[in-house]
């Protein structure tokens, strides 16, 4: 049932972008030829005449579109006749041309103030992160640390965690023997072992059964997340350096003694990378009875973990009448329009991979697991980000978009006439192809990750 109010749901922006499109141009008594729901790929399901407008059901319903007499090139229409789309003044194809995106955004804000309005609150994108339970074995530095059940969490290495997401990312990145180690570290352990055994040179191989000293090993560097980071918005980049099978090894040979015996096939640069993987410590800071208490440090085991059960409250803001609900729901937006638009920032620079692009059956899987888990209003919310994310997307400069066809008014309005329309068709026709091209490969990372169970 979730799943099918999702895609009703869906639906609905569709028609929403589409009739943005359809209401501009009637406001400037311009003839509409057809509105169609999907895309005119496939077998048409339904259509019917109303008044001069066919509207259109097909198959592919991924989408949808408004046509005017002149993307019909077998009505022969006199060139400057007043029905053609092209003969009517820039400011108004611009106006029609953008109020899909105008009707997703005002689309998105009326779904967000009527879960303002009729919850009665607002997530804040904060959650406070509680201690509820120690369960680490009896040997794990969080029984010396002074952690007490009830603990809450408020910050980590400097950061402030304000998400259970947060706190996982910092004890994932800290991990014990991760099998990797800084440079810097790196370093100055082999400056202290050529210091202890100074025959040998960095990569010279050291003979078989040549006892070497081993200098105290010095734990890893903390490491601090930015604020995107935290909020998952942005990938750590790694700047460790990577050890080999070998070295590896060696990490666990060495662990806590102060001699090695080589085997003759060692050099001290392998011994300085096996000394530098260990533990990274978490500084962490807890609120208890009202005072903030800064913990002994606290080394997360090789998976990753501190052995504890959080318990995460989410924080909401109350929205109570008209203008509480309008302020909060225009912060909601704004927040989260930033958010997706770093998000496009980050694909388009590479920083997220391809294959972690989603669509549509993603995007369905996701929201009916909302509204299963965290109710209507949060399914609600989502779809308001949705209608956002198509207003955005759909702006794009690409051809076959919105955003390309102003951008082809724009390029009109600086050369004082448009592109012939040859070149515009090949353009758009280029630029549909590219977008089918990456709907089906959007579509094999959502099967794909339906079948893996990553969603």
């Amino acid at each position: 049932m979730s799943i099918i109010i999702m895609i009703l749901l869906l639906s609905v922006l569709i028609l929403v972008h589409e009739a943005g499109h359809f209401l501009a141009a009637k406001a400037f008594k311009m003839k509409v030829a057809k509105f169609g729901f999907g895309l005119p790929i496939g077998p048409t399901l339904w259509e019917k005449q109303v008044g001069d407008v066919k509207v259109l059901v097909h198959a592919f319903l991924l989408g949808g579109y408004v046509a005017f007499p002149d993307d019909d090139k077998e009505l022969d229409l006199p060139k400057d006749s007043p029905d053609r789309f092209l003969n009517r003044p820039i400011y108004q194809r611009l106006v029609v041309v953008s109020a899909g995106v105008f009707a997703n955004i005002v689309c998105a804000f009326v779904f967000v103030l009527l879960t303002a309005l009729l919850w009665g609150h607002m997530p804040s994108g904060k959650y406070d992160v509680y201690i509820n339970q120690i369960v680490a074995e009896k040997d794990q530095s969080v029984w010396v640390s002074g952690l007490e059940k009830g603990d809450k969490i408020i910050r980590v290495n400097g950061s402030d965690i304000n998400s259970s997401y947060g706190l996982l990312a910092y004890t994932q990145l800290s991990k014990e023997n991760d099998g990797k180690a800084d440079e810097e570290l790196i370093e100055e352990n082999f400056n202290n072992l050529k210091r202890l055994n100074p025959a040998y040179q960095k990569d010279e191989i050291i003979p078989e059964d040549i006892v070497i000293q081993l200098p105290s090993q010095k734990k890893e560097k903390e490491i601090t997340l930015s604020k995107n980071i935290l909020k998952g918005f942005q990938k750590y980049e790694d700047k460790q350096l990577s050890l080999n099978e070998n070295q590896k090894k060696l990490r666990d040979e060495i662990k806590n003694k102060s001699y090695l015996t080589s085997d003759g096939t060692i050099t001290l640069n392998d011994v300085a990378f096996a000394l530098s993987d260990n533990v990274r410590p978490l500084n962490i800071t807890v609120l208890r009875d009202g005072k903030e208490i800064n913990l002994k440090p606290i080394y997360p085991n090789k998976d990753g973990q501190i052995g504890v059960q959080l318990d995460v409250k989410e924080i909401l803001i109350p929205t109570k009448g008209i203008k509480s609900a309008v302020i909060t729901s225009g912060k909601y937006l704004y927040d989260q329009t930033y958010m997706l638009l770093y998000g496009l920032y980050q694909i388009v620079t590479g920083k997220i991979p391809l294959k972690d692009l989603h669509g549509i059956i993603a995007i369905t899987k996701v929201g009916g697991d909302i509204i299963d888990n965290s109710g209507f209003f949060s399914g609600l919310l989502l779809i308001a980000i949705i209608s956002l994310d198509l207003a955005i997307v759909n702006f794009l400069p690409i051809p076959a978009l919105d955003g390309g066809h102003v951008m082809f008014l724009l390029i009109e309005k600086l050369r004082g006439k448009p592109l012939d329309e040859e070149s515009v068709d090949k353009i758009g026709t280029v630029g549909f192809m590219f977008l089918i091209l990456l709907m089906i490969f959007v579509i094999f990372n959502d099967i794909f990750a339906l079948i893996t169970k990553q969603l």
